[in-house]
Order: C-alpha cells, then sequence, then structure tokens
C-alpha cells in the first residue's frame, strides 16, 4: 500500500499546533524536516548503484527493471519526466513512514490536522516508529481508536526543485513483486500530477486509478507470464479483502449512523468485529490456502484502519469513468482531474460523481 500522501513534508512541517498538550509544533518540524532530508542524503542515482561491484546483482535487477517502468511512464502514461525515482536509497528499516491515524469509538470519520499548502489530512506522518507509538498513545488517551502502519513510500508533489530533493527509489518497496512495484511507482508519480487541497480521497483514488490502469499496461505490454500469473495471485487476495472489509465497513457505518443508543452500538459494533474475524479466517482457508499475509491488519482492527481503507478506493469508480469518457486519453484525462481539483471540495466530488 502507497503512502497516504506524505505530501509536503516542508508544508506538513509548517503545520499548526498539535491537537494534543505533549505535541510541539517545532518538534514536528524538526522531525520531519530532518527525517526527509536524512532520507535524501541516503539517495544515489541509480547508474552509480548499477557500476558499483559491491552492490548484489539482484539488486542491480530491480534497479534496472524500475528505471524501465519510469521511463514506461513518461512515455506510455504521460506521468511527470523529472528526477524521481531516478535515485535509490537503503533506510535500513521496513518503511519510509509510519502514518498514525484515529477515529471515535462509534464513527469511521478519521481525525483530520490541517497544515498550510496542503489542507487537512487524516493522519500524522513520523520518520520514527516510536515517535509515531508515543503520539498514538496520546490520541488513545482522548478516547480515540487509533492505527501505525508503515508506509513504503510517499509523495512530496515534485514540489522541491532539483534532484536533490526528487522522491527516490527505497528498499522498502525496490523487491515488491514486479506488479506491485509498478502500481507504487505509478501511484506516488500521479501525485505529482493533480492534488486538490485538503481532499485526501480525491487524490488517493485519482492515484489509485493511475495506478491500476498503469500497472495492468505494464504487466500486457512489457512484463512476463511468470510476474502476471504473481500479479494475479497477489490481486486475487487484495480484491478479496477489499470485498471483505468494505463489506463489514459498511455494516458499520450503518450501525454508527443509525438512531440506536450508544450502548446497542457497541455491541452492534463488536458482534460484526466477530463476524469479520470469523470470516477472514474462512476466506484465508477456502480461498487462499493458508495465506496468512492479512492476519496482522485484522488482528488491530477498528474504526481507525477501516477509515484509512476508504481513502484510496472511495472515488476509484467514478475515476476509471471519467478515464473512459475522455477516450482513454491521459493527457486530457489529466487535464480534467486538473480542472476538478480546482473546484470547492463539494463541488468537485459532485462533479466527479455526475460525470459534470
Amino acid at each position: 500500500m502507497a503512502g497516504l500522501g506524505f505530501a509536503g513534508v516542508l508544508a506538513l512541517a509548517v503545520g499548526t499546533v498539535c491537537a494534543t498538550s505533549g505535541c510541539s509544533t517545532l518538534n514536528y518540524y524538526a522531525h520531519s524536516i530532518g527525517g526527509h532530508l536524512d532520507l535524501l542524503r541516503s539517495a544515489k542515482p541509480v547508474p552509480e548503484w548499477l557500476n558499483d561491484p559491491a552492490v548484489t546483482q539482484p539488486l542491480k535487477d530491480r534497479l534496472g527493471l524500475s528505471q524501465r517502468m519510469r521511463d514506461y511512464a513518461v512515455s506510455e502514461l504521460k506521468l511527470p519526466d523529472n528526477a524521481s525515482y531516478r535515485r535509490y536509497a537503503d533506510l535500513h528499516r521496513n518503511a519510509a513512514v509510519w502514518n498514525v491515524v484515529a477515529a471515535p469509538e462509534l464513527s469511521l470519520t478519521l481525525k483530520t490536522w490541517c497544515f498550510p499548502v496542503v489542507g487537512c489530512v487524516g493522519y500524522r506522518g513520523y520518520f520514527d516508529r516510536a515517535k509515531a507509538d508515543a503520539f498514538a498513545g496520546e490520541l488513545k488517551s482522548l478516547g480515540l481508536e487509533v492505527s501505525v502502519y508503515g508506509v513504503p513510500a510517499y509523495s512530496t508533489l515534485g514540489a522541491l526543485p532539483g534532484d536533490f530533493f526528487s522522491d527516490p527509489l527505497l528498499n522498502t518497496f525496490i523487491n515488491f513483486p514486479e506488479g506491485e512495484l509498478a502500481r507504487l511507482v505509478f501511484h506516488e508519480l500521479a501525485h505529482q500530477v493533480a492534488y486538490a487541497k485538503g481532499d485526501t480521497e480525491f487524490n488517493e483514488s485519482f492515484a489509485t486509478t493511475v495506478e491500476r490502469i498503469g500497472s495492468q499496461r505494464w504487466l500486457k505490454e512489457r512484463s512476463t507470464p511468470e510476474a502476471r500469473e504473481e500479479y494475479e495471485r497477489y490481486d486475487g487476495r487484495r480484491q478479496d479483502f477489499r470485498a471483505l472489509t468494505q463489506k463489514y465497513r459498511d455494516k458499520l457505518d450503518a450501525l454508527f449512523k443509525s438512531s440506536a443508543s450508544d450502548e446497542h452500538k457497541r455491541a452492534g459494533k463488536a458482534a460484526l468485529m466477530a463476524e469479520l474475524r470469523v470470516e477472514y479466517e474462512t476466506m484465508k482457508v477456502n480461498r487462499w490456502s493458508g495465506f496468512s499475509g492479512y492476519d496482522g491488519w485484522f488482528s488491530r482492527a477498528n474504526n481507525a484502519a477501516f477509515g484509512v481503507l476508504a481513502a484510496y478506493n472511495e472515488f476509484v469508480p467514478d475515476f476509471e469513468r471519467l478515464f473512459e469518457r475522455e477516450g482513454r486519453d491521459f493527457p486530457r484525462f489529466y487535464a480534467e482531474v486538473k480542472r476538478l481539483a480546482k473546484l470547492p471540495k463539494q463541488v468537485r466530488r459532485d462533479a466527479l460523481r455526475q460525470g459534470d
């Protein structure tokens, strides 16, 4: 899963006062800037890695593959032609950042934090897991349900000048299966095409649409039968996961928005979460041959975790229809998305849904 758009570290770092007394704006500014600069300083141009005799051949192969994908993104998907993903860094950790998300006990609506430039977003990103966990603890003390999850990549929207500030390839995702690597690169580049301030669902759904269309084309035109088969297995499980979680997200949302008492809602929520986990275990056996890669998500599932999932997929069908209306022409599609991004939030969403 690509980042919920860490979306311009400089903009995030100039944030407003933290929601809790234990969090300092200045400290968050320093952490965000320092973490991002450390990441950038670790990056070197891909040719340097390819010419280094100490670099293993498997890593060189993956870097070479990434550059073919990067070229394809420009030539076929009409994504930005810049220095993004032309450098590589090994962070010696398994995530680029850790996002903290939170939601009330009886709602799936994520808590938001507002910043200049990017607007309000439903997460806080940290380069250090301990800091993320500490902030999560503060939010839990306020009675919120909290989720902390690692993000393999994030986008700075291509807003920072110069090759040094471009988004690099990272060890956190370079060894993803081929189809997944393509998805991530195309997704993060899409964030550089259009960005609607304070509308995470619009931004992530757009990037998800581009990644889906782009990765399908890449696998069909440039990949091997083995990679396509691997992707089909991986994506099949993802689709099952989405269908199952959407089913229970809808049930929880209906329960929380009903006129039932809070006591009834709490009981109903507990029953639904128990049903969810039983259905997941059954699906693992009957459809996935025991694959357990989603165990962590289901063991920690709460309102915040469900809230995050909606951000990536809510408007994907609408963007897919828009792509078809624009003749499956990427420049025309992007131009229309940019136009929509400039509209007021509700006008934008209505126009996207209605096709106006």
